[in-house]
């Protein structure tokens, strides 16, 4: 099957010419997403009715190893009732909106900051498949970054300075910016991982800003110095150049390389209105085997 990518903005993103996912098996259609995936990093596919499982099967057609151990299972119970499915929504385990107070909405606020996800972990994510069941009318956008494209603009001397440093992650530091508080017990489950501040990506061999609000220090540099420059970065790559806004519509599915970009969802009345996707993220190991067919 020949797919068509139609660019969405001047440096990243493309909308995928119509196909349903759920009946895509055959190595060929999937190496041209994964191909889609290393040139655009965002893909959109519209009218994808993905039921839970369906979705699942995707992700590991796709990218293999799927991703469990999520920052907020261990505080929020998954009501899906499999921790690979993220549930992406401001629902209870009743499929009620949550109360402005509920500790679980307070948690879920740090998804507004510009992050990407399971880079507390290691390995971290590679691709999120993130699949829209309920959108309300009032708009609840996303919006993503291109961190090759930022990483491209810095200059040679910022790009020098960067090489070889390492960045400590941690889901418990983007929380307490916020205020969010933890007890001890939970403190000890979200330690954190340390990645590189750059990454190459391995098949197309762009280089890549990896930094997110979980980036909580520099190792080996002075805790101040290392937020400072972290943040300085954060901004540079964040700026609207560099920027796509996404209006989720039902039915809609992006796929994003966490590798490659950070996103952030934008606030709605949460109090009011039902929102609800489903996310399933792959882990960043070792690519499936390339097939006869795809090499």
């Amino acid at each position: 099957m020949a797919l068509t990518f139609r660019k969405l903005h001047p440096y990243f993103v493309a909308e995928v010419s119509p196909v349903d996912l759920r009946q895509v098996y055959d190595s060929e259609t999937l190496a041209q997403i994964r191909a889609g995936m290393d040139e655009y990093a965002v893909l959109v596919f519209r009218a994808q009715p993905f039921a839970d499982d369906e979705q699942l099967a995707f992700a590991q057609r796709l990218d293999g190893q799927l991703h469990t151990k999520t920052g907020i299972s261990a505080l929020r119970k998954n009501r899906l009732g499999n921790e690979a499915l993220g549930d992406i929504s401001n629902l209870d385990e009743h499929g009620e909106i949550l109360k402005s107070d509920d500790r679980r909405r307070m948690y879920g606020l740090g998804n507004r900051l510009w992050h990407t996800d399971a880079s507390f972990q290691d390995p971290p994510g590679r691709y999120s498949i993130l699949s829209a069941k309920i959108i309300p009318s009032s708009g609840t956008d996303t919006e993503f970054a291109d961190m090759r494209a930022a990483y491209d603009a810095l200059s040679p001397e910022m790009k020098a300075q960067l090489e070889g440093l390492r960045v400590h992650h941690s889901i418990a530091h983007s929380r307490q910016t916020l205020g969010f508080e933890f007890s001890q017990d939970e403190q000890a489950i979200l330690k954190g991982a340390v990645h590189p501040l750059i990454r190459t990506l391995p098949r197309s061999q762009r280089k890549s800003l990896y930094v997110a609000a979980h980036a909580s220090k520099i190792i080996d540099w002075p805790v101040p110095e290392g937020r400072l420059l972290l943040r300085d970065l954060m901004e540079h790559a964040t700026q609207p150049e560099f920027v796509y806004r996404h209006a989720w519509r039902a039915g809609d599915l992006v796929i994003w390389d966490n590798r490659a970009t950070m996103h952030r969802a934008k606030p709605f009345d949460d109090a009011k209105y039902r929102r609800e996707l489903r996310r399933v993220t792959t882990l960043d190991v070792e690519p499936p085997a390339l097939s006869v067919s795809e090499s």
